[in-house]
């Protein structure tokens, strides 16, 4: 049995002393510190000096008006070829409308050359009709009718179609418009005065398509015992 007074010195309740926690030292750059430089910082303000703003020159706009040489011959060159063609396109459709009031001209001029052979070729035939009713004047025949109602429908298509009958009697003799077939001396008319129609003429939009054949008056007295020359 051991004294009462004596420490306990080995047993499970002994403890262990506490361990201190490794420090580490710092190993410089090998352990990613970055170590920074500073330069050019003004020792009594701290701050980095600034630098002095460089002044360029701003370019000169140009002035109005003030092309180049090149842009100014350009420019000149455009203008002349403008009024060449503005010329050009004058005289061009002038040309054109020379041309279209000939081509239109022509084609009427064509077209009642084409109607007056027609025509020339009808005037016998109302020619005929007429000596017809002349010979049977004064009968009532049916047949007479007929002829007059056959030329009474041709006129109106000639005159629908722009012919007209001259009137000759108790006009002057027109040698553009009339054919003098025979001159007479007879008291009472005037030199050139027309006595008598032998044949009709006709005008085709007032231009003489068929001369009427005419006797004239030649302003003389007759011969006596004479019938006129």
């Amino acid at each position: 049995m051991s004294a009462s007074g004596g420490k306990k010195t080995g047993g499970r309740g002994a403890r262990r002393p506490a361990e201190e926690p490794e420090t580490s030292e710092p190993q410089g750059d090998e352990d990613g510190i970055e170590i920074l430089e500073v330069v050019g910082v003004d020792e009594t303000t701290g701050s980095a000096p600034s630098r002095p703003a460089v002044h360029e020159p701003a370019p000169h706009p140009p002035r109005a008006g003030a092309a180049a040489p090149d842009q100014s011959r350009d420019l000149q060159e455009a203008l002349q070829a403008k009024d060449r063609y503005y010329d050009l396109l004058l005289r061009t459709q002038a040309e054109f409308d020379n041309f279209r009031k000939r081509t239109e001209k022509e084609r009427d001029e064509l077209r009642a050359t084409a109607a007056a052979d027609l025509l020339k070729r009808l005037f016998p035939v109302l020619d005929n009709l007429e000596r017809a009713l002349l010979t049977s004047e004064g009968t009532q025949h049916p047949l007479r009718q007929g002829v007059a109602l056959i030329h009474q429908q041709l006129l109106e298509i000639l005159r629908k179609g722009g012919v007209q009958a001259m009137e000759t009697l108790g006009a002057r003799f027109d040698p553009r418009l009339h054919e003098a077939v025979e001159v007479l001396d007879v008291d009472g008319f005037e030199e050139g005065m027309i006595l008598e129609e032998m044949q009709k003429g006709y005008l085709f939009h007032g231009r003489m398509l068929r001369p009427a054949m005419v006797k004239v008056a030649s302003g003389k007295s007759p011969k006596p015992g004479g019938s006129g020359s």
